[in-house]
């Protein structure tokens, strides 16, 4: 900074703020309303394998592709591409359909961002 304005320079003056009660799960003070009807995208992921290009251009009708996971083994549910439960297939007025049967904690979340 130059002299000049060094000289001009006055001291900001801002109001005093009080930090007030932080609102806790469940608390009268948590308007979840406003939220409420923002999509999300569920989807949930059978298993992952990798396989080199090769392998995926020689891919055709009737290919068995075989993943990491094994048969009967829950399946991983993410909302936004975020891991939140397990659950296994169940099929609803002939559509698929997921009943979940894990849901994963916030600390369990947490841990796999690391």
């Amino acid at each position: 900074m130059n002299s000049k304005a060094a000289e001009t320079a006055e001291r900001a003056e801002f109001e005093n703020i009080q930090a007030g009660p932080v609102a806790k799960e469940g608390s009268p003070d948590v308007n979840l309303e406003v939220i409420l009807d923002v999509p999300v995208t569920l989807s949930m992921e059978v298993g992952r394998t990798r396989i080199p290009i090769r392998s995926l251009l020689q891919l055709n009708q009737g290919s068995v592709v075989e993943f990491d996971r094994a048969a009967g083994e829950a399946l991983d549910v993410f909302v936004n591409g975020t891991l939140v439960a397990h659950g296994e297939v169940v099929v609803v007025n002939e559509k698929f359909g997921i009943r979940i049967t894990d849901v994963v904690s916030p600390a369990e979340r947490i841990r796999k961002l690391k």
